[in-house]
């Protein structure tokens, strides 16, 4: 089990923050990650940290290791910067070209983690796993969220979890399930119930989908209805064809007669 973060990100937090209002430079805020990794997130300032780290020629900020293997890269930049998407650019091509799975971007006082892959077909691919930010007057979000940083949680496999449990809630699986015609069955028997009214499964399909926000309605893509597979039966199947082959071998000949 992680331990409580709470009073320490609280700390670094009003520290952050007060060198967003300094504008402090990259190279300060990169040493105070370092601290923040070491004294919230439990990695050892010696064996898990290393900055600089040179990768075919380019260079990270910040690399975290567990158990002496890499588990995620960092791209720092100055507290007083806003961070754009394209800033990760650099890292995440670091990332698919060595087999790593997380880039975190980060300025002390923003912090957003993203899952890289890799597709034959698209190319490198990186999805928001979190966007969290200290400046908030509530952490909650942002403590719960950095938790599966913690050494010890990304040690016993949390942050896969953590990405599993994303991917599962994610507005196109749930679509996926929602726009099944089984789930729509269920939809349409308890709208009877209540109703009276018998609803046809492409109308209801369609009110269901206009209800979600555009975003969801992005993600899950055009409106379909899946259906199940139906299985076919085998020993049937393979009679069938015992069958046919039967019907075309030809007729035995008569004995010829002495």
């Amino acid at each position: 089990m992680v331990p409580n973060i709470r009073p320490a990100v609280r700390k670094f937090a009003r520290l952050f923050n007060e060198m967003r209002a300094s504008k402090t430079n990259e190279s300060d805020t990169v040493a105070r990650l370092r601290h923040f990794f070491e004294d919230v997130l439990d990695y050892n300032g010696i064996s898990d940290i290393s900055s600089e780290t040179e990768m075919k020629g380019k260079y990270v900020d910040l690399c975290l290791k567990v158990n002496g293997k890499i588990c995620l890269l960092v791209e720092a930049k100055a507290a007083a910067i806003d961070l754009r998407i394209r800033q990760i650019d650099q890292a995440k091509h670091y990332a698919s070209e060595n087999g790593f799975r997380w880039v975190l971007l980060t300025n002390g006082v923003e912090w957003n983690l993203y899952h890289v892959t890799f597709n034959e077909d698209e190319g490198i691919e990186y999805d928001p796993a979190f966007e969290v930010s200290l400046a908030d007057e509530n952490l909650d979000d942002a403590i719960e969220n950095l938790s599966v940083l913690h050494r010890r949680s990304v040690a016993k496999g949390g942050l896969e979890k953590f990405w599993e449990r994303k991917s599962a809630l994610c507005a196109g699986s749930i679509g996926k399930a929602v726009f099944h015609e089984n789930v729509l069955k269920v939809l349409r028997r308890e709208i009877y119930r209540q109703c009276g009214v018998r609803i046809d499964p492409e109308d209801l399909a369609e009110a269901v989908h206009g209800m979600l926000s555009v975003e969801a309605r992005e993600e899950i893509g055009p409106l379909r209805i899946r259906k199940t597979r139906k299985k076919t039966d085998k020993k049937s199947n393979s009679k069938k064809v015992v069958k046919q082959v039967t019907d075309k071998q030809p007729p035995i000949a008569a004995p010829h007669k002495t």
